[in-house]
């Protein structure tokens, strides 16, 4: 049995999210109002952190108008610069400005995206290889590299191997722990431990980027075996393809090191870097001579001499021209590092070279618009692989949707030449024509070919009796480790043309990993392929993807849950409010994935889910909180002692609770920990050709009485049943529906109505119009609606007076938020928080009898 380990990291997961953002603690931001207003940059919103009812640390939103703060300028005519909130004299530079010259100055040591090699490099060797750079990975893909060798604290014989991948404000993290083993026979156990430390805090950046960060890993009962290493950058770990970790057999010696390897492009030369700890106790800059041999049953096959120092014990070399045999121990693990020092008795630690470990998956995703002849035939092709020590590479292939039978499944390099393809290994005997798959193992993989797998230089290639170069071609992948529960050792669903309804023929294709964790949240992982291209401009100057979850009844009317909007090839996160509809479609087999975009607004790829679960009958932790909603909605005082109670027009609601809010029937609304969430209500299709609606609902219903003889039904637009997906609220909306669109800090602006038009998929906003008050003295119900009433006592004969021309959109005049405007007047607007934007300017615009329009935007220059 293993040992369990425990990492020694303070793990912060709290923050704020605003406006569709997530922010760190102690982040500052101004908030963006969009056009024609802009950043608020006299608002600074700011995340800070305070400790919840459990001790649990929790992120709170505090924006606070700083204009207040502002300086008095020292000269006659100071002005205000692009991007401040102060006015400053001319000749002067602006605090603001000298704050973000300070701030950029600390930012440009965050490097998000991977060093290349340059000539005078150690690693020269390294570039002859056409590096994948960070827009050919995606947005999704940009990372900064880490690594740390960790060794025994005080008496552990442990020694670990740390890498890190920095995406962000996530950093995931893959350690692999070797340990000595005393027993009748001298051995080694490895553990291997994945994880995502999630929403990293600003200054705790700072410090990983300044390499002022350490990883510390102990066993569970105590810290007697504790190892510890300092987190480090190096640009080694970009081309590294092979590694090793040096243990000593020594009992607690507290000795270790890492190689990292990788080969020459064109020749079998061996480049190593060695990290190297506890060999020299001496914190003096002593000059320490030390031998490192290549190894094969305890036979030096070769041996270099070098010294280090206390100060840099790192040391870096190349082994020219390996030979075959050389080669071929490589690629089965079999070749053994060495390094020793030259004292008596030698200090020594070595370890066995083997393919890179990580937590990645090595996967493809196979689509017609990626093969040799780019093609749309709606097919998908997925793949995933496994790499042992021992060089055996274990695949699992699937294919679906083709266009004829499948002749030939191989795996390939990439064509030297148009359409000359380069076989390495022929997965056809594998493949079964009844499922569809294939599944095996390779066990001849040469030393270089498990340094192209492991550089994403290798390809999946189907074949069909109608395209015998290949219908099908995908580039074989690590997937960075995520964190989520989803299971990657096992076949995705695939995601196809073909599976839509009707038929959509593309070229891209896609697979998913969908799982259910024990509270019943659903975590996906979705990969796609072939939605980028060049050539493809919509979907390039488009969201390249809608990832949605669907649940298909017997009535044939699907109920869509939007995931996310995604650009690039990956989409990932967790669902958790889920209903027991989908639940239990998701057991039954129901439910499908699929990815919509702008070309294919219904749908370009799809595959059906099944997720065997016993969630749809309530989890454990619903039912322990059925009690307490009761308690709460019977006694108003415990609903407000609550700390997962939401606070909603004037009223507590209950955490779980639903309610149609005030403001519009069309929205239903719900509390999930003290946050308000609100959807609009999709209405059904209707089949009927005339409707009503009734007062007292949102959705319109068939009108029941009978048509007269001579009326023709109208014709049937056709709209677009996936709706609209609007930006604000970053959801999907029916077609039809109408809504108040959300602008954080000030919530909905209710004199604001957005649109979802079915026909074309495309949300349209406009301003409310009041309508024209009789009465001499209106009033506004509730602070935050748009539009004032009249008082049921004082509803007056037809007239206009001052009141109510405030009030109304009357011909030949305009109505800017509270205030009324005459024709060709200008004013700057007032928004709450900041005041009079004088940066903006307005003006009231007649063009008929009948018709007014209010036009703002920005002024080139403010004084």
């Amino acid at each position: 049995s293993v040992e369990l380990l425990k990492i020694i990291l303070c793990l912060l997961s709290a923050g704020c999210s605003f406006g569709g953002r997530f922010y760190s603690l102690d982040d500052t931001w101004h908030p963006d109002l969009g056009e024609p207003f802009g950043i608020m940059h006299c608002v600074q919103c700011f995340c800070e952190s305070q400790k919840g009812r459990r001790g649990k640390v929790l992120g709170k939103v505090n924006c606070r108008n700083i204009k207040q703060d502002c300086p008095d300028p020292d000269c006659e005519d100071p002005v205000l610069l692009p991007g401040d909130c102060c006015k400053t004299c001319p000749q002067g530079e602006s605090s603001f400005s000298l704050w973000k010259k300070q701030t950029e100055a600390v930012l440009e040591t965050f490097d998000y995206f991977h060093e290349k090699s340059k000539e005078g490099d150690l690693h020269k060797s390294y570039n002859d290889r056409s590096y994948l750079s960070s827009e050919d990975l995606g947005p999704a893909e940009s990372r900064t590299d880490f690594v740390a060798v960790l060794t025994g604290v005080t008496d552990s014989s442990g020694v670990a191997r740390a890498r890190f991948a920095l995406t962000r404000t996530s950093l995931a993290f893959s350690i692999t722990y070797k340990r000595k083993r005393v027993s009748v026979l001298t051995c080694f156990s490895y553990v291997q431990v994945c994880g995502v430390w999630k929403n990293v805090a600003k200054p705790l950046l700072r410090q990983l980027q300044a390499e002022q960060m350490q990883v510390g890993m102990s066993a569970s009962a105590g810290r007697r075996d504790e190892t510890r290493g300092k987190i480090i950058k190096h640009r080694a770990l970009f081309a590294e393809t092979f590694s090793s970790i040096l243990t000593s057999e020594e009992a607690n010696s507290g000795m270790g090191g890492i190689a990292m390897l990788t080969m020459s492009d064109a020749e079998n030369n061996l480049h190593f870097i060695l990290l190297l700890q506890g060999l020299i106790k001496s914190k003096d800059p002593l000059v320490v001579p030390i031998r490192v041999q290549l190894m094969y049953r305890h036979h030096v096959l070769r041996e270099i001499r070098a010294n280090i120092t206390s100060h840099n014990p790192d040391f870096a070399e190349v082994l020219t021209n390996l030979n075959s045999r050389e080669l071929f121990w490589l690629s089965r693990g079999q070749l053994e590092i060495a390094v020793a020092t030259e004292e008596q008795p030698p200090k020594k630690i070595s370890g066995f070279i083997a393919g890179r470990k990580s937590c990645d998956t090595i996967q493809s995703v196979m689509s017609s618009g990626e093969a040799l002849t780019p093609g749309k035939t709606g097919g998908v092709g997925s793949a995933v692989f496994y790499l042992h020590d021992n060089g055996t590479l274990d695949f699992q292939v699937q294919v679906a949707g083709l266009s004829s039978d499948v002749v030939g499944v191989t795996i390939e390099l990439k064509p030297r030449r148009r359409n000359k393809r380069s076989v390495l290994y022929d997965l056809t005997p594998e493949y079964s024509r009844t499922s569809g798959q294939a599944a095996g193992s390779w066990s001849r993989l040469e030393a270089r070919h498990i340094h192209m797998l492991l550089q994403n230089e290798l390809f999946v290639n189907v074949a069909t009796m109608h395209s015998l170069e290949g219908e099908l071609r995908g580039q074989i992948r690590a997937l960075h480790y995520s964190g989520l529960e989803a299971p990657r050792h096992e076949l995705p669903t695939p995601l196809a043309g073909q599976f839509v309804s009707p038929p959509v023929r593309t070229g891209s294709s896609g697979h998913a990993w969908v799982s259910l964790d024990k509270q019943c949240h659903l975590h996906y992982e979705i990969v796609v392929s072939g939605l980028s291209k060049t050539d493809d401009v919509t979907v390039n100057a488009h969201l390249h993807g809608l990832a949605e979850i669907v649940e298909l009844d017997d009535s044939s009317t699907p109920h869509k849950r939007l995931l996310t909007g995604f650009y690039g090839s990956q989409a990932q996160g967790v669902l958790k409010d889920i209903s027991s509809e989908l639940l239990t479609h998701l057991d039954q087999g129901t439910a499908y994935i699929q990815v919509s975009t702008k070309l294919n607004p219904r749908g370009e790829i799809r595959g059906r889910v099944h997720v065997p679960n016993s969630c749809g009958f309530g989890t454990r932790d619903e039912a322990e909180e059925a009690d307490l909603d009761d308690l709460l909605a019977k006694d108003p005082e415990e609903l407000k002692k609550d700390p997962n109670t939401c606070f909603f027009e004037n009223q507590h609601k209950a955490h779980g609770a639903r309610w149609t809010p005030n403001y519009d029937r069309c929205f239903s609304c719900s509390c999930q920990k003290r946050t308000v969430i609100c959807d609009p209500v999709i209405c059904p299709a209707l089949t009927c050709s005339r409707t009503v609606q009734p007062e007292d609902q949102c959705c319109p219903v068939c009108d029941e009485r009978k048509e007269p003889k001579d009326m023709k039904a109208p014709e049937k637009v056709e709209e677009n049943p996936e709706g609209c997906y609007f930006e604000g609220d970053q959801k999907m909306h029916a077609p039809g529906t109408t809504w108040h669109p959300f602008v954080p800090p000030f919530g909905y602006i209710k004199c604001a109505i957005c649109t979802c038009k079915g026909s074309t998929g495309e949300v349209h906003c406009e301003k409310v119009t009041c309508p024209l008050l009789t009465c001499s003295h209106p009033v506004r119900r509730n602070p935050s609606d748009c539009c004032k009433e009249c008082p049921e006592e004082d509803r007056g004969a037809p007239g206009l007076e001052h009141g109510d021309m405030m009030q109304a959109d009357s011909p030949r005049h305009c109505k800017f938020g509270k205030n009324f405007y005459q024709n060709s007047e200008t004013w700057h607007p007032w928004v709450p928080m900041v005041g009079e934007m004088k940066c903006i300017n307005c003006w009231c615009d007649v063009s008929t009898a009948t018709s007014t329009e209010t036009q703002c935007n920005k002024a080139l220059y403010c004084f």
